[in-house]
């Protein structure tokens, strides 16, 4: 018998409710570990705290608007998909618009949520804070990582954003995910995929822990732009090389050369870069 993890964990916290789940409070854990990060940034360089309840406010809404709205625009369904018979096969949010607003039963998307909270920071460092652009960005880099990652183990226990079929001897079945009664649903039948949510998941970590070691350790912040750019390159190269490995989540993914994930990671990898060389290009900030 080849060597699997049975994923059988539910997202449920109350047994019949889909509402609480695991997922939303990972989602919450991500964002309060966030807040502490960027509050302790504020103390040492005094900003005031009514300041830091602004930026929560702004993070919050644009998160959750930008990766809602980033999934529906991505991935879709935009349209009802129906059959022959007349049975539809699978919602479109532009067929019923309200499904969009249902963030509990999940699709989001990581790169309508990073450029919502960039066009948030920026009203935010304009009419709240009054300091460059980049000051925010570098302050909220090691958040967004951390934010990142315990999604991701949301997205696992979701069992969604599942991996391709493999025969690695980590490999997960995802029970949930893969079993659809009443057809055959014994171990042997569902297929054994790449955990890609725990991949990106630890590489989100890994990442975190780059960035809180340039920003405390190496005062990678008197370079503006430095860790933010660091941010984008190691974050979206991470997701463009996981996506090797995942199960494309729109159905033009299936003829594509490189998925839709692929696709949006490009540019801001390319963005990372040219912040990366605009901040080694200059003088450290005394």
């Amino acid at each position: 018998m080849r060597l699997a993890i049975n994923w059988d964990v539910s997202s449920e916290l109350i047994e019949g409710y889909n509402t609480p789940n695991l997922y939303g409070l990972l989602f919450v854990t991500g964002l309060i570990i966030g807040y502490l990060v960027v509050k302790r940034i504020y103390k040492r360089e005094q900003i005031d705290e009514d300041k830091l309840d602004k930026l929560v406010l702004y993070m919050i809404l644009a998160t959750i608007i930008g990766a809602r709205l980033g999934h529906v625009l991505f991935y879709g369904p935009y349209f009802d998909e129906i059959s022959a018979e007349g049975i539809v096969l699978e919602r479109g949010y532009f067929s019923h618009p309200l499904d969009i607003l249902k963030v509990w039963e999940g699709g989001l998307a990581s790169h309508g949520g990073i450029l919502a909270i960039i066009i948030a920071l920026y009203f935010y460092s304009k009419k709240v804070v009054k300091k460059p652009m980049l000051w925010i960005l570098d302050r909220i880099a090691a958040p967004g990582a951390i934010a990142g990652a315990f999604i991701r183990a949301g997205n696992l226990v979701n069992h969604e954003i599942v991996g391709d079929v493999t025969d690695v001897p980590w490999g997960f079945r995802f029970l949930h995910n893969d079993c659809y009664p009443p057809y055959d649903c014994s171990w042997e039948s569902i297929p054994i995929r790449h955990p890609a949510q725990l991949y990106e998941a630890i590489c989100y970590l890994v990442i975190f822990a780059i960035i809180m070691y340039m920003f405390w350790k190496k005062n990678a912040w008197k370079k503006p732009g430095l860790i933010f750019g660091t941010f984008m390159v190691l974050l979206f190269s991470a997701r463009f090389l996981v996506e090797f490995v995942k199960l494309g989540q729109a159905a033009r993914d299936a003829t594509s050369v490189i998925n839709t994930g692929q696709m949006l990671s490009i540019p801001f990898i390319l963005v990372g870069l040219f912040f990366l060389w605009k901040s080694l290009s200059k003088k450290e900030k005394i």
